[in-house]
């Protein structure tokens, strides 16, 4: 029994070893190096990037676009629709969009380090990332990316809601919930919330186009995205 258990574990060994060869060796056996895939992954980033969320930081970027549209925290909701239910509903869509306006302020700032993250993909990394899920190249985008962008995006994010009276609409929108009869009292901060969901939907707009590119042989508009993508088809 000892021996059979040996034998299986062997080959196992060997076909684990055996698919890793061939996974390694794979761009190479149809002409495809590391620096072509590594080049190709870099500008599909780039396309995402420049395509997906300049679209974000256009009037109604994040409020018209339901894929990353900001809704109030879950504490708020309550919020909104008690404000709806009196009548206030003109005041609590004001308050959704100037948290929107927000957002697509600081997405304008993302650019310069997505670049820099984009030039940072290695030839070991593009393997990887080539025959990883439809988002691996998103992914590792938001790695690299993440803490930077959360600290550039927060103190745009509280800037702009001053600029677009954000502080005051929800300064009012809050005390006349608060007056309301049978509520309880609510003060979020709203600063980091609308920091991680400007991030979040920055991510989501990247792996859309990431993923179109991956499976839409005719969204990949150069030579480039056509050669290295058809290695993971």
């Amino acid at each position: 029994m000892k021996k059979i258990i040996a034998l299986v574990a062997v080959l196992f060994l060997s076909g684990c070893a055996e698919l890793q060869s061939v996974v390694n060796n794979l761009p190479n056996q149809v002409g495809v190096d590391n620096t072509t895939i590594a080049s190709g992954l870099r500008q599909a980033l780039d396309f995402g990037i420049d395509k997906q969320v300049t679209k974000l930081t256009q009037e109604n970027g994040f409020y018209g676009n339901s894929l990353v549209k900001i809704l109030l925290p879950e504490e708020l909701q309550k919020v909104d629709n008690t404000l709806r239910s009196v009548g206030l509903g003109s005041l609590a869509d004001e308050g959704l969009k100037v948290l929107n306006r927000a957002a697509e302020d600081a997405v304008g700032t993302a650019t310069p380090i997505f670049i820099d993250a984009v030039k940072g993909i290695t030839f070991n990394d593009a393997k990887n990332i080539l025959l990883g899920a439809d988002n691996s190249a998103t992914s590792y985008l938001e790695n690299k990316t993440n803490t930077a962008l959360y600290a550039q995006f927060n103190p745009i994010i509280k800037e702009s809601f001053n600029k677009v009276g954000a502080d005051k609409i929800w300064s009012n929108l809050i005390t006349k919930y608060n007056a309301l009869p049978l509520t309880n009292d609510v003060n979020p901060d709203l600063t980091d919330y609308v920091t991680n969901q400007a991030l979040k939907g920055v991510y989501t707009m990247i792996a859309l186009e990431e993923k179109d590119i991956r499976t839409n042989a005719a969204a990949r508009t150069t030579t480039l995205l056509q050669k290295v993508f058809a290695l993971q088809d």
